[in-house]
């Protein structure tokens, strides 16, 4: 296995410790009789993670967004492009922000529409890749969907960071990050769908 696709599934691996960080334990688990020789230590450990979680999440999320892009650029600079790793990066992008966009909404630090509009525009143009497939036809990334994600990943960190955020800003800049975040998206959407209205002809 070459070293980008190392790096993409490095990417799919660092979600599941991502979200052990970020979640809280359930109340049923610790107060289960099952557990509950235990349940000091789940409380102690649901404290660290409400304070300190999102601290090292947003760290995780870092490196592991940091991966997207550094796959693809190794992968055409050492010609190492392989059909795995077409078949793997979009997935381990869409895993990594969904996952965080769902321990938010979880944490109630994230409104569930905006984790909706996100993660339904990559089912919607999923979708519309999957019936230009197939017809033979490849939609390629565009500009409007690599700004999509760079400002995903930028809001995404802003909540994670949000305490810090807000102290250094004096405002919930957050908030207008992951505005801008859900206008990319909802443009970036439009953008494809205008661009290859022709792939879903409602004549046809």
């Amino acid at each position: 296995m070459n070293l980008p696709n190392k790096l993409t599934i490095s990417r799919i691996l660092l979600v599941p410790i991502f979200l052990l960080i970020i979640v809280p334990i359930p109340d049923w688990i610790i107060n289960s009789s099952f557990l509950s020789f235990m349940s000091p230590q789940l409380e102690a450990v649901n404290h660290f993670i409400k304070n300190y979680g999102n601290y090292i999440a947003a760290f995780l999320f870092f490196v592991a967004a940091s991966t997207d892009g550094l796959d693809g650029y190794i992968a055409r600079k050492r010609k190492q492009v392989t059909r795995f790793g077409k078949f793997l990066d979009p997935i381990a992008d869409k895993l990594l922000v969904a996952a965080a966009l769902i321990a938010l909404v979880e944490r109630d630090e994230l409104s569930t529409w905006a984790a909706v509009i996100i993660i339904g525009r990559e089912f919607m143009i999923t979708g519309l890749r999957l019936v230009a497939a197939s017809d033979g036809i490849v939609i390629a990334a565009s500009k409007w969907g690599k700004i999509k994600t760079v400002t995903q990943i930028i809001a995404i960190l802003a909540v994670l960071m949000k305490y810090y955020v807000n102290k250094l800003f004096g405002f919930p800049l957050e908030m207008y990050l992951m505005f801008i975040a859900i206008v990319a998206t909802i443009y970036s959407a439009y953008d494809y769908i205008v661009k290859n209205a022709a792939v879903i002809d409602l004549n046809q």
